[in-house]
């Protein structure tokens, strides 16, 4: 009764005074050219604290003044345009990596005068129909000098040219090395701490919600229709069995209980597969988002707050930026993904982080629409130093999970299990498109443990599904100052259990 009765005092009392994302990570909207749309597709860092912005309409400006703090002074040059979707630049050597719907296109300034003069083609070695949805997407260079690229697929459904629904490494002589098949609609493609390759791939047909996918080489990703190019992909080996195409019989609406012991049709599917890759972070569609897009990885030494390592991806759809904790278990990529900022002015697509810590980011609402409510936006986001009471780290344990805090947690609202509830869902690995949460499992919170310091909390969960995005909201927890947690819910994709 007396941790019920601190739990109702805390919360009455924070409730007036609770802190705001704004608190802690502001947005800055710059002015644009207002002799163009600026639907920032692609963000990449130049030398001297410039930026190139590749847009949806073709075009590449010059950005300078952006990093400024205020940022009064920003001055925009047009350096290319005639091109075709810019979603991706990387720059090497004095040139920009420009990739469009159907090539990558190595770009100089040969005089000095900000403006593009030799335009050679470095890598067309795809396809492209001219159907609407094959957009191509691409990262900076890797630790080897190859440049990682996204490719859509001609449809929802189809394939009808080659390595649509792929992903493809560009070796440094322009080369092309075919990497994963199984891609259905990536939104941007980017790199972990560690050099690992990761992309976004938005909700649809084998794709029940948006997820983030692990670039492994030569592993399949899930969504058949691409397969049909491994004759054209010799170091890939054998082509992959196809998944069983019929919906999955024992699917069940989200509000039934999963029984227990039947597996779901991923895990099926990956015992039956063996190149089958599980999505690393399910980005819960409707929750986190819908239309997942770049990826930023925090490589700023702890000038972006304190979330160094972790990555951070945008929406098109909600215009909003998410945070995500990877771990491997059984060698496998998985983790948590949380509510990070929300009320950036259009959909985000292109995003990149400076050494610095400030986020740039800029996208579009053409031909979707998006929360954000202006056609487009070209924009920052900063710390402001201040650090927010957050989910730092959400580790999956052998019988429940390890959380750690980015503050000191108050004890005793840390060790109420009423500060705690939990549920865990699937989604049906199947053909149509898209789906819901189903298979809904309630596991028990039955234990926990604070540690001394004040900095983690081990939860005992029970059952713990293989499979299964387990939602775990902490509404009642505080930190020792008081204070509520700034985003109290964590969606966690159990790939795989811990041994003991």
């Amino acid at each position: 009764m007396k941790s019920l009765l601190l739990l109702f005092s805390l919360i009455v009392l924070s409730t007036a005074a609770d802190p705001q994302e704004a608190d802690y990570y502001t947005i800055t909207s710059f002015e644009t050219p207002a002799d163009t749309a600026l639907e920032v597709g692609s963000i990449e860092l130049l030398p001297e604290g410039k930026l190139a912005l590749g847009t949806r309409r073709g075009e590449i400006w010059l950005v300078g003044g952006a990093d400024a703090t205020p940022a009064t002074a920003v001055r925009f040059q047009l350096f290319a345009s005639g091109l075709h979707e810019v979603l991706g630049l990387a720059w090497r050597d004095g040139a920009l990596y420009a990739t469009t719907r159907y090539e990558v296109l190595k770009i100089r300034d040969l005089d000095g005068d900000g403006r593009a003069d030799e335009f050679e083609n470095f890598c067309d070695a795809w396809g492209v129909s001219g159907n609407y949805h094959e957009y191509s997407f691409s990262s900076t260079f890797d630790r080897q000098g190859d440049l990682w690229t996204a490719h859509c697929l001609t449809g929802s459904f189809t394939s009808e040219v080659p390595f649509r629904g792929w992903i493809l490494r560009i070796k440094p002589d322009g080369t092309l090395l075919p990497t994963c098949s199984g891609v259905r609609s990536p939104g941007g493609i980017g790199f972990d701490a560690a050099g690992e390759a990761y992309f976004t791939d938005n909700q649809g047909p084998w794709h029940g919600s948006s997820t983030l996918q692990h670039a492994v080489p030569g592993r399949f990703q899930g969504h058949p229709a691409g397969n049909v190019w491994y004759d054209l992909a010799p170091n890939m080996g054998a082509r992959p069995i196809d998944p069983i195409p019929e919906a999955f019989q024992g699917e069940r609406s989200r509000k039934d209980k999963r029984p227990g012991g039947d597996p779901d049709r991923m895990l099926a599917e990956r015992a039956r597969i063996p190149e089958l890759l599980p999505p690393a972070v399910y980005l819960v569609h409707g929750k986190i988002g819908n239309s997942p897009t770049f990826i930023a990885c925090d490589l700023s030494g702890g000038r972006f707050g304190p979330f160094q390592e972790q990555l951070f991806v945008g929406d098109q759809s909600h215009s909003n930026v998410s945070r995500i904790f990877l771990e491997t278990v059984n060698g496998i990529r998985q983790g948590a993904v949380f509510p990070f900022r929300q009320g950036f002015s259009s959909g985000l697509i292109g995003g990149r982080m400076d050494a610095d810590g400030q986020l740039y980011v800029g996208g579009s609402d053409r031909g979707w629409g998006a929360r954000g409510g202006q056609p487009y936006c070209f924009e920052k986001l900063t710390w402001t130093g201040e650090t927010p009471f957050e989910i730092h780290e959400m580790r999956a344990q052998p019988e429940g999970f390890l959380l750690s805090f980015t503050q000191p947690v108050d004890p005793s609202t840390a060790s109420a299990l009423t500060s705690y509830s939990a549920r865990a869902f699937t989604y049906a690995y199947r053909e149509q498109y898209g789906g819901e949460e189903i298979d809904e499992v309630i596991p028990q919170i039955t234990r926990a443990e604070v540690a001394p310091d004040g900095r983690s909390v081990r939860l005992t969960v029970s059952p713990l599904t293989q499979g299964h995005v387990h939602e775990l909201h902490l509404p009642g927890l505080r930190s020792s100052a008081g204070l509520p947690l700034l985003h109290p819910v964590a969606y966690y994709t159990l790939n795989e259990i811990p041994t003991p």
